[in-house]
């Protein structure tokens, strides 16, 4: 079956892709494999109208609230390949075998986390270790830890003190030079050198952290940066061009989700580094808005 837009992953992006179509009477459907990369937090915050909801809670009415409109659908697989076929068509190739054609794609597709092999860091991640204080740095008790995974930790150790009493944790990986060490007192932000090597207390819960020489220090929530990578290989197989972020690849988009292949849109955590719900909705809203513009507008609009 053919049709108008085919949007690949059901998360804030792809959703708020497809409910605009919808409401624009096209035929969209939205493929989704179930794996939304906030599945491991509990509660969703900082986005208007949804604080505290769990983000399944959050999906769950999208969902029943795109399905009302006659035009939209929802179909339960991953997609592993996707390629052109002549000038407006798309083809879709999912996990059971079967194949989906459309004159557009959405990528909504998102990214991964990799996070450092550290004892007692995944059981914790989305409850006591987090990336983004402005999601979850409300919720967690103090003394709070930032965690060196990438450079960007010294941005968050930055902002990390309005939530809390923070410690820079730099594992090797990072050494704030002179000036960005006097920024770091002036925050009350202790360094400590000693890199990390075990996270204590009975998950998910977090009591402190062991160091390499022995001793520990209280931490009751951690901070991370994530490097990330492509949750699909789609964007990559469509020929898609890519561009550096700061934690990882990111796809390219123009201002309103067009991606370099005409006829491929895009919207999500693949398409900006900074990221969160309402982001992530917004972006695929412009993503949406583009695809149904160019179904009668042409590939050049």
């Amino acid at each position: 079956m053919k049709y108008e837009v085919i949007v690949v992953g059901g998360s804030f992006a792809g959703l708020s892709a497809a409910l605009q179509l919808a409401r624009a009477r096209r035929q969209v459907l939205v493929v989704d494999a179930g794996a939304p990369r906030n599945r491991f937090a509990a509660h969703a915050h900082g986005f208007l109208g949804h604080d505290g909801k769990p983000p399944a809670q959050i999906l769950g009415e999208a969902v029943e609230q795109l399905l009302r409109y006659p035009s939209a659908m929802l179909r339960q697989a991953t997609a592993v390949s996707a390629a052109r076929e002549g000038e407006e068509e798309f083809r879709l190739t999912l996990d059971d075998g079967s194949s989906l054609a459309a004159r557009r794609l959405v990528l909504a597709t998102g990214v991964r986390d990799e996070l450092p092999p550290l004892a007692g860091l995944h059981e914790r991640w989305g409850n006591t270790v987090v990336h983004c204080p402005y999601c979850h740095g409300y919720e967690l008790e103090t003394p709070l830890g930032v965690l060196a995974w990438h450079p960007v930790a010294l941005h968050q150790a930055m902002l990390v003190p309005d939530w809390g009493p923070t410690t820079l944790f730099t594992q090797g990986l990072v050494e704030p030079d002179a000036d960005e060490a006097a920024r770091l007192a002036a925050r009350g932000v202790h360094i400590e050198h000693q890199p990390v090597v075990e996270l204590l207390g009975e998950a998910p819960a977090l009591d402190g952290v062991r160091l390499a020489d022995g001793r520990s220090v209280p931490v009751r929530g951690l901070f991370i940066a994530p490097r990330t990578r492509m949750a699909s290989p789609l964007a990559e197989q469509l020929g898609c061009a890519f561009e550096d972020g700061p934690l990882g690849p990111l796809l390219r988009v123009d201002g309103t989700g067009q991606t370099s292949v005409p006829g491929v849109f895009a919207g999500g955590d693949a398409v900006t580094a900074f990221t969160n719900a309402p982001r992530a909705a917004a972006s695929g809203v412009l993503a949406g808005v583009a695809a149904h513009r160019s179904l009668f507008m042409g590939l050049s609009a």
